[in-house]
């Protein structure tokens, strides 16, 4: 099942404190940073002879992916991100 969504849609901005139109992005992950303690944590974890330092995931995976969306307020150019959701295929119009 997809799921269609328009580039442009009029919702609710906190900023504005009124209903303006936002443009719409999918948000994509940015690259992990090396100097992060959780990166530093597992790359110290790794070193040596030591096997990996978290469990294997148990049954199976998900069927769908999260879907971010970033809704920009075209008045006051600040963003929005509402929770994502799961979709088999998102496409923006």
């Amino acid at each position: 099942m997809s799921m269609k969504m328009p580039r442009v849609v009029k919702t609710y901005c906190p900023h504005c404190g009124r209903h303006t139109e936002h443009e719409v992005e999918r948000v994509k992950k940015k690259q992990a940073s090396e100097l992060s303690w959780g990166q530093r944590r597992f790359r110290r974890v790794m070193a040596g002879y030591r096997g990996f330092p978290r469990p294997k995931p148990e049954g199976r995976e998900k069927p769908t992916k999260k879907v971010a969306l970033r809704l920009r307020c075209k008045v006051c150019k600040k963003c929005v991100q509402p929770e994502g959701f799961r979709v088999k295929k998102f496409v923006l119009e």
